[in-house]
């Protein structure tokens, strides 16, 4: 007898941060649905709603109630992305974890085969081809590229792309940033992860306008960058070295 939906131990874990998302968060779910069942392995959307002021919650709550593998995580106020994204990937049971953003321009048709390299990687991040956004956003977004990975090395195109798929192993060195999305890889290259990347498809929004402005996206992400540079300069990392135990005390 097999065990029932909500008691199979998902694979995958796909982390969406929602925020005033009404006209967009019903389509993303389901394309979401159709694309997580293409790799044939049991998985979960934890569905985060990040203080939104519209409906977005109710429709959050709704695909809730019908899937059982969807879970719907509400934060009282809206306390930021990178807040609703850590929310979700410290809930997340699956060995694998996707994020994406929930405005509906990054494609959830990518995700197998982002999924498909994570045999000789730990993170594998999006790069965003033909970026359908406006000429300021894009040209902020190449500079604070360039600048990120003069300091930080971690030779990524596209960093801030939301649409990445981990290892759950590597969630613990995510430090909890404002700006989270963008120093992801540098974060886990720091701990001693394996990083790659492939394009992605990047599409107009599905629907309403972006929460976040100029603080979000250029102000906080410097004070970040900063933080960041030291940590590196200041951390190491273990993972892969092999530590003898001299004289291990033996099992009674």
């Amino acid at each position: 007898m097999s065990a029932p939906p909500e008691a199979v131990q998902p694979v995958y874990s796909v982390v969406v941060p929602f925020y005033n998302e009404a006209e967009t968060a019903a389509a993303l779910i389901a394309e979401i649905g159709q694309a997580m069942a293409a790799l044939g392995e049991p998985w979960e959307l934890l569905m985060v709603n990040d203080g939104s002021r519209d409906t977005t919650g109710e429709i959050l709550q709704q695909a809730a109630a019908a899937h059982a593998n969807h879970r719907y995580l509400r934060l009282p106020k809206n306390r930021g992305q990178a807040a609703a994204l850590s929310a979700g990937m410290q809930r997340a049971r699956g060995r694998f974890v996707v994020t994406m953003d929930g405005d509906g321009q990054n494609d959830p048709a990518d995700i197998p085969a982002l999924a498909a390299l994570l045999d000789g990687a730990d993170m594998v991040v999006g790069i965003r081809a033909g970026r359908r956004d406006s000429w300021l956003r894009r040209a902020m977004s190449k500079f604070a590229n360039a600048i990120r990975g003069r300091l930080l090395d971690d030779r990524m195109q596209d960093s801030g792309c939301a649409l990445k798929v981990f290892r759950r192993e590597v969630v613990p060195v995510l430090l909890p940033l404002k700006t989270l999305y963008s120093f992801m890889p540098a974060l886990a290259k720091a701990g001693g992860f394996r990083l790659a990347e492939r394009p992605v498809n990047h599409r107009p929004r599905l629907g309403g306008k972006s929460s976040y402005g100029f603080v979000a996206f250029l102000w906080k992400p410097a004070v970040d960058l900063v933080g960041i540079w030291w940590f590196r300069k200041r951390s190491f990392a273990l993972r892969g070295v092999e530590v003898e135990e001299i004289g291990a005390p033996k099992a009674p």
